[in-house]
């Protein structure tokens, strides 16, 4: 049995007529009866009578269908689906970002209007530093990423340059440093330092101490903390400052204030991460709504 003989018997059934379903379906009326035959043949039952108006359903014909509607239904609805995936408008996206980028600028923007053009799109968004989303990406555990590129990018993976963000002084806003429009490094010599660990992200953990030695200054820290959200909340304390992306002002806790930093070199590039192998057709959308926002797209490996 194939797709036709449901077509050519729902054509007849709803005509009540051999010769008005071979013009509704362009195809001749011979061809139509004997795809009905066939049809009846492998059922082995009777669909449809003969009358003097023309035909009509058998109770088997009836009950046959009832259920021939559902199944050209379903095919219908399956045949949308794999449009709709292979379109990349349907499926699912995983994505990694750091959560300081995802508040405000062009991560929510992107995403917002991915979301909006294509609602059948279920977007799954994991909290991951940069190196735990270039794991993810190797490992296919996730589609694309909005990473901080430092160092060399693993081999396979492609960049989009979204934005570059700076290094800012965040500190308690009841400490005098917090009462400056900027900060030279020569003002932090004695300050107490709230930091990442080295392992969370090691080739910008070496940028940024490699500047501030560069600079004159060893940072003091007393502290190490993996997310900026805890280090902003020791600052927010009193436990110390922290040199940390200007993106946080998005969302800056009400007991700190974040002062720019004087000639302070370190840009924080803000990047979409993807491997070039990645055939999910979801991400060339998203990659399609962030190229025309001025993105530079850049190989690596």
């Amino acid at each position: 049995m194939e797709l036709r003989h449901v077509r050519y018997f729902i054509a007849v059934a709803e005509s009540g007529s051999f010769r008005l379903a071979s013009e509704r379906i362009n195809i001749t009326q011979p061809a139509i009866t004997r795809q009905i035959h066939d049809l009846e043949s492998i059922l082995g039952a009777t669909l449809l009578k003969r009358t003097a108006r023309g035909v009509e359903l058998t109770p088997v014909g009836e009950v046959y269908l009832r259920e021939a509607r559902k199944a050209i239904t379903a095919f219908q609805a399956a045949t949308t689906a794999v449009k709709r995936f292979t379109s990349g408008e349907s499926g699912t996206l995983r994505l990694g970002v750091n959560d300081n980028a995802s508040w405000d600028g062009p991560v929510p923007d992107a995403l917002r209007s991915l979301q909006r053009n294509h609602p059948h799109l279920a977007i799954q968004v994991s909290s991951l530093n940069t190196p735990q989303q270039y794991e993810g990406l190797v490992s296919g555990s996730l589609d694309a990423g909005f990473v901080y590129a430092f160092g060399d990018t693993p081999p396979g993976i492609r960049t989009i340059v979204l934005a570059k963000h700076e290094v800012v002084l965040a500190v308690p806003n009841d400490w005098p440093l917090a009462k400056r429009r900027s900060v030279s490094l020569e003002a932090l010599r004695d300050v107490p330092i709230v930091c990442f660990p080295r392992h969370v992200y090691p080739a910008y953990y070496d940028t940024l101490i490699a500047a501030c030695r560069e600079g004159g200054l060893t940072l003091r820290v007393t502290q190490e903390e993996a997310t900026e959200s805890a280090i902003l909340s020791l600052v927010s304390a009193g436990i110390g400052a922290a040199l940390v992306n200007s993106a946080n002002r998005s969302r800056a806790p009400v007991r700190v204030k974040f002062v720019a930093l004087a000639s302070f070199p370190v840009r924080l590039p803000l990047s979409f991460a993807y491997m070039a192998s990645n055939d999910n057709p979801a991400l060339a959308r998203l990659i399609d709504v962030l190229k025309p926002n001025g993105a530079r797209l850049k190989r690596a490996g």
